[in-house]
Formats: C-alpha cells, structure tokens, sequence
C-alpha cells in the first residue's frame, strides 16, 4: 500500500512539474544583475516594435487601436510570467485577423469575447490534458496553406488605406472585396498612396540597411511628423477613431448567452487551435535560436490564461508572436522578464503618451500590415513545398484557396482531414500481406543462439502460411480479407505470422476476427505466430483469443510450424 501511495504521489509531483512557469525556474536558478540588463534592452526593443503593430493589427481585424494595445498589454505580461516558454513574446498576431474579423462581422464585439474567453478555457484544458505535444502532427503543407492565405487577406485589407480609397463599407468575403475596391479605384489618393509607399520605402531600407533600428516605429513616427508639418489631407487614428485612451478597462466577464455561446463555437474551436499552433511553433523557433527547450503544455496553459485575462479587459485573441520573439532573443533577452517588460512598457505608453497615437496615419499602418502580410506569405516555404510529392502539394494548395476564398475554420478542418487521408494512403502500401513466402528468416532474441532460417516447401501438405508486415490499421487490414478470398482452397492450417507488425488497431482486430470466423467455416485451425506487446495487449482486451475454438496462439514461426505438422498428421 505505501509502495503504490508512494508512486501516485511521484507522479502527482511529475504531472505538476510540467506546468511550472519557466518565470520561476529561471528566476530560481541564479538571475543576475547582467541578466537583468539583458531583459530591460530586449523589452524596450521588442515594445518599440509592438507598439504600431498591436495597434494596425487591431484596426485590420476591423475594430479600434486601444483594443490591440490592451491585447498586448494584458496577454503579452500573462505569457511571459505563466509561459512554458523562456523567451516567448505574446499578444495579437496577423493568424488572428481573418478570424477576429468574421466572427465581429457576423457576431458583434461582444460575441468575440465570449468566443476569446471560451477558447482561452479550451487551451487551459488542452494543457492540463498534455495535448501540447499533439500540435507536432499538424502537417506543414496545412499550416503554410493557411498561413500565405492568411496574407492574402491580410494585404487585400489594407488595399482601401494604402490607396486612400473612398469606400464605405468594404466586404469580408475576399471576391466582393476586390470588386468593391476595384469599383472604387477612381477614388484613390495620391497624398495616401505617398505616405504608405514612404513609409514602406523606409521599412525595407531600414531592414536591409540597419536591421537593428525598430523600422516600423521609424517609419510610423516620421509619417505622422510629415503628415503633421505638410499638412497632408489624410486619415489618421484621431479622425477615423477619434484617438485611443489614456487607460486600459476594468475587466468585466461578457455577457453568457446560451444562444450565442452555441453560435460562437466554431471561432473558439479556431481561435484556440490557432493560439495553440503559433504559440509553441513559435516556442519551437525560440529553441532552436538559443538550446533552450520550452514546456509545451504549459505554454498552452498561460496561453488560455492569458485569452481569458485578454477577453475579460475587453481585448483581442492573442498567441506567441515569432517575430517578436525573435527579436527579443537577438536583442539580449535571458528570461521571461524580457516579455514583461515589454508589456509594462506598452502600459506606461498607453498611460502618458496615448494622446500622441492620434496623429499617425492609417496609410502608414497600413504598410507596416504589408510588411507583415509578405513575412507571413513565406513565399519560399511555399515555392518549396510546390515540389513536394503532388498529394501534400493538393493539401498545400486546396488549404490556401479555402483559406482566402471560404473561411478559414474550414480550410483547416479540410486541410487535416485530406493530409490525415494522404497519410493514411500512404501508410496502407507500407503494409504488406504476402502469401506462401518461400524464404524467412526467424529473428532470435538472444543474439548468441543461430539465426534460424526456413524454407516455405517444407511446411507439410495443407499447411499455409501468411507474413503481415507493417501497421494492421484501418487503412490497410482489409487486405487480409481479400488475399483469403484469393486462396483457390481452404487448407487445414493457417499460419499468421504477424512479427513485423508493430501495432494494431480496433478495425484490424475486426479484420482478424473475421478472417478467423471465415476460417471456422471452411474447417481451417489459425495459428498466430510472434505477436508483439502492442497487438498482445490490444487482442486480449477486445477478445481475440483461445475462446475462438479454431485460434490458437504461438510465440515463433518455429513453434506455430510444429504445432501445424502436429494438426495435419
């Protein structure tokens, strides 16, 4: 009893190991001075680049820019002090727009917090359950289909402020939007187009020239000083929002409606498959830039807190920004603390200097949304997977028209099913099922006995003998039953060599009963030969065993052999 008491408490203490903030563990292993140094730069470098683009972010997902900066704010601090991630940077990101744009478009602001909140709680349960590990088998071509679609609409939104476009209200579904901004291209500005085309000249210069200066706040900043001192006649925060405010809201729980909770389902279900993708994706990248390694349920945990804490003060979906990681990392961070710092930055920000954001102009936002538009496109990956084997390039290219063209809960829900298909289809030629195989070679265990070979001629005369070799799943076990539908007679004895087939699924275990049953009918013994721990264990629980009165069991070909010649006589 205190041996098994023992054991469930250790592994009480495993299971909460794995959701101990990295915050604690670092801080808990020596934080210097240095250390601090290091995080007090990243955060200010990482604030500075968050700064414009929580807010164009926000006003491409079609609501105000204080709605982005709270995003960062609230969720940015959360996952940086709950995360399973060292180096992780949170709050809004470009995979959020589309959706948060739709589910505004068809279910009001508020139907948009309640659809954060409820996939907030679905990623705090996907952590507690250890699904973390799951998002590895999210294939690429799906999550790069969905990402250059992503783009796509993305830059299709800015087209209206990049052009200065005199539009009213510009639709979501991508064919009428083009159709409506091409309608209206006699109306584009030339003052417009010159601040975003400045202010995009400046972006890339800035990148190619001096890629440690904060090129989307340089380029923001100097287009509201031209716009300010030229007196250009374009929009700006102040005249289309009317400027953002001074404080961040009392956290307040949305409204809990029953009806709407039912309607809003899908977004959370897509909202919180997205969070959890960007953000370990993004915790992946931050390994890979400094050998650290991230807690992956833990991640998912902080990142539900941090959606619920985000819906509760009225902000936005929000996940680990890559971007931003990376350049907290390249900019000296060593913990946590660099994302916290970023976040209290952002609140000082929106506390003193928040009357400021009034004068900068949406063209200029909007180009900084172009930039990000083009880095998620990842138009190599995209050209590189196109050489891919032509099923995965299907997958690819069927996930990004559904993305742009259809929506994008859809395009992911398609997207895994075809590549979870093409997997399935490729797994079932993996699997072989050979008849009367002439030569085997019998695996020995222990490596100082011979190997033991046979030879398929001297098996006695109403003896056959079938080799299965690979995965008996769903997708390939049918083909038991189609080689026994192929034998010109039954014989008395079938040997079932099933070594090489590492696992079995509940289909195959179906498939196996009514090869048995088929052969009870025609008068034939099954001996199943060699079966691994796996197929063992999942026969004994679903019943296939000794009480088929025609099955029996033996553990080597060599013994199934002796058996059989016993039976023939």
């Amino acid at each position: 009893m205190n041996n098994k008491s023992s054991t469930s408490n250790h592994s009480a203490k495993a299971y909460f190991r794995l959701f101990i903030p990295k915050l604690v563990t670092v801080l808990g292993s020596g934080y210097t001075p240095a250390h601090f140094r290091g995080d007090l730069i990243a955060g200010l470098t990482v604030a500075i680049v968050a700064l414009p683009l929580a807010m164009a972010l926000a006003i491409a997902s079609g609501t105000t820019p204080d709605k982005g900066l709270v995003t960062a704010i609230v969720a940015g601090f959360l996952i940086s002090a709950l995360g399973g991630s060292r180096f992780q940077i949170g709050g809004p990101t470009g995979a959020f727009v589309v959706v948060v744009f739709n589910v505004i478009a068809q279910h009001g602001y508020d139907g948009l917090l309640l659809a954060t909140l409820m996939a907030g709680l679905m990623l705090v349960v996907a952590g507690f359950a250890r699904l973390g590990t799951w998002i590895k088998y999210i294939p690429e071509p799906v999550v790069t289909g969905f990402t250059a679609g992503i783009a796509v609409i993305i830059f299709s939104s800015q087209i209206k402020d990049l052009f200065g476009l005199t539009v009213g209200q510009v639709p979501g579904d991508f064919i009428d939007k083009i159709e409506v901004l091409w309608a209206a291209r006699a109306s584009a500005d030339m003052a417009a187009m010159a601040v975003a085309g400045s202010a995009l000249l400046v972006i890339v210069l800035l990148r190619r020239r001096a890629p440690k200066l904060p090129g989307f706040l340089i380029a923001v900043v100097g287009a509201s000083v031209a716009v300010g001192l030229l007196g250009l006649p374009v929009e700006t925060i102040g005249s289309r929002f009317g400027g953002i405010p001074s404080s961040i809201p009392f956290p307040e729980m949305p409204a809990l409606d029953l009806g709407k909770i039912r309607d809003v389902i899908p977004a959370a279900f897509t909202i919180a498959f997205l969070a959890g993708v960007e953000s370990l994706l993004s915790a992946v990248v931050a390994d890979g830039m400094t050998g650290a390694r991230h807690r992956s349920n833990c991640e998912l945990v902080a990142q539900g807190v941090a959606n619920v804490a985000s819906a509760l003060f009225a902000g936005l979906p929000a996940t680990g920004a890559i971007a931003r990681t990376a350049t907290s990392i390249r900019s000296g961070a060593r913990s946590p603390l660099a994302g916290i710092i970023h976040a209290l930055t952002l609140l000082l920000f929106m506390l003193a200097l928040a009357p400021l954001a009034a004068y900068v102009p949406l063209a200029s936002l909007a180009a900084v949304l172009v930039i990000v538009a083009w880095n998620m496109s990842e138009i190599d990956k995209f050209r590189h997977l196109m050489s891919a084997p032509p099923g995965d390039r299907l997958v690819l290219i069927i996930t990004f028209a559904l993305t742009v063209l259809v929506d994008l809960t859809v395009a992911i829900e398609v997207g895994v099913v075809l590549a979870a298909i093409l997997f399935m289809h490729r797994m079932s030629k993996v699997v072989s099922i050979q008849q009367g195989v002439d030569y085997l070679q019998e695996d020995i265990d222990d490596a100082a006995q011979p190997r033991v070979t046979f030879d398929h001629q001297t098996l006695p005369k109403g003896v056959e003998m079938l080799s299965l070799r690979g995965p008996l799943f769903f997708g390939a076990a049918k083909g038991l039953l189609d080689m026994q539908d192929a034998m010109p007679s039954a014989p008395k004895v079938i040997i079932l060599r099933v070594r090489d087939v590492p696992l079995i699924d509940a289909t195959g275990v179906g498939v196996l009963t009514e090869f048995v049953r088929r052969c009870k009918a025609d008068g034939t013994v099954v001996l199943v030969a060699g079966v691994r721990p796996q197929p063992k264990e999942i026969l004994r629980k679903m019943g296939f065993d000794d009480r088929h009165p025609n099955l029996r069991f033996a553990d080597s070909f060599a013994e199934a052999r002796e058996i059989a010649v016993g039976l023939v006589g």
